[in-house]
């Protein structure tokens, strides 16, 4: 059997292990996992390199836990954190947690195939646990002196802020996961990316200290851009699996957007494209970054991938209004984030309804006076919904859309929302 490692090594999803031996341990199938945080009720995009990471350990025939933090959660892992996370409820966990499982199914195989993933949460098994025989039959293994040391730790330590016993006791938690899977499921592996080293190698030392057995940690790289900024980051906006929460659009437009530099990294890394395609596309942006055919090829994989050809053709069809495509058959609620970012103005019904196109033109702000909203009429450059209107135009009350919305335009690109309040 072919180590996935070498795979990992090739599109930039491998950092560091704690030994040397995993590459021989990975030739024969073995029990891995990674955990999620179920801070939130959907997955983002900066969680795709864990979801990657473990389907790639899958196609190579590993078998894949994913551990949902049902106890974790309620605390909150310190890693990569300037201050403590506010606490969550159990029913808040519940429902994030429903949410995850959700979205991890887009991408693991949990119910078919050959060799099916497994979920698992780690609140079933942290509820058998007192606070006193947590820590006579768990506690008791962990040394203050490596936990003091771990970087997460020593790096909170010395801020203003500190770290609060609950914080500081994470590892812990973390550590007995892996010993529990080990013990439960034969895991011998846990991943995570690099931020999380220290909660794993307190699993692998726990496992070693109470069973005697060598098991193994593998990080993967914290995905930047060539800025430096975190990558599934939009504005300081997150990008969501779910749709509710980010649009089919926005999604697809936050690929689009990715800067040459970066690219040809995303699609190692987030793809399973041959690395010859890639190569392909690598020189297509050096030779012809504006056809943007790298970027085109990166929303498309991942729309199709997360939201499904439904999802990939909404994001198309989106994408084609906002350069003058048609309206027909799109609902307010499609429209509103395809517009998200054009100027509106909010006018009342009846401002709008049955008056002439160049009154709402001006009112709205699109043109400065009635004589360059008539020349533009005239020179066949005003727009309702993406429909060419003449001067004598009536705005009917069929244009306005659910009742809540009419979009002007001016000329090709220039784009006017008016809100009906």
């Amino acid at each position: 059997m072919t180590t996935v490692l070498k795979t990992l090594q090739e599109r930039g999803l491998f950092e560091d292990s704690t030994s040397p031996e995993l590459d021989s341990a990975l030739r024969q199938p073995i029990t891995m996992y990674a955990g999620f945080d179920p801070s939130y009720h959907s997955l983002q995009a900066g969680n795709f390199v864990t979801i990657m990471a473990l389907s790639h350990f899958q196609r190579a025939g590993h078998k894949v836990l994913a551990l949902v933090g049902g106890a974790t959660g309620l605390i909150g892992d310190p890693s990569g954190k300037t201050t403590e996370r506010q606490m969550q409820t159990t029913e808040q966990i519940e429902f994030n947690l429903e949410g995850i499982k959700e979205n991890l199914s887009r991408f693991i195989e949990f119910d078919k195939g050959s060799n099916p993933a497994t979920m698992v949460n780690n609140y079933d098994w942290h509820k058998q646990f007192s606070f006193i025989s947590y820590l006579r039959d768990v506690g008791c293994h962990f040394r203050m002196g490596s936990m003091l040391a771990k970087e997460s730790v020593r790096a909170r330590l010395n801020s203003e802020v500190g770290m609060s016993f609950t914080e500081f006791c994470y590892q812990t938690l973390q550590g007995y996961d892996f010993l529990h899977l080990y013990d439960n499921h034969d895991c011998r592996l846990q991943i995570g990316g690099s931020d999380q080293w220290g909660n794993i190698t307190a699993g692998t030392e726990l496992i070693r200290r109470c069973r005697g057995a060598e098991a193994f940690g593998m990080t993967f790289p914290l995905v930047t851009d060539s800025q430096g900024r975190k990558f599934g980051k939009s504005e300081g906006n997150a990008i969501y699996i779910d749709h509710r929460l980010t649009s089919y659009y926005a999604f697809y437009q936050f690929f689009m957007r990715t800067e040459d530099a970066d690219v040809c990294r995303y699609l190692r890394i987030f793809t399973f494209l041959p690395l010859e395609e890639i190569a392909a596309l690598e020189e297509a942006v050096r030779t012809e970054p504006e056809k943007r055919l790298a970027q085109r090829t990166l929303a498309e994989d991942l729309t199709l991938r997360v939201h499904g050809a439904t999802g990939l053709q909404a994001a198309r069809r989106a994408t084609e209004v906002l350069f003058g495509g048609s309206m027909e058959g799109l609902r307010a609620d499609d429209l509103v984030p395809i517009f998200a970012d054009v100027p509106s103005s909010t006018l009342p019904r009846t401002e709008v309804a049955g008056q002439s196109v160049i009154d709402v033109a001006v009112a709205s702000g699109l043109s400065k006076s009635k004589g360059e909203a008539r020349r533009l009429a005239d020179s066949g450059g005003l727009y309702v919904n993406n429909e060419r209107v003449a001067v004598a135009t009536t705005v009917s009350d069929d244009m306005i859309i659910d009742n809540r919305m009419l979009v002007l335009r001016a000329g090709r690109k220039n784009y006017h929302v008016v809100k009906i309040g």
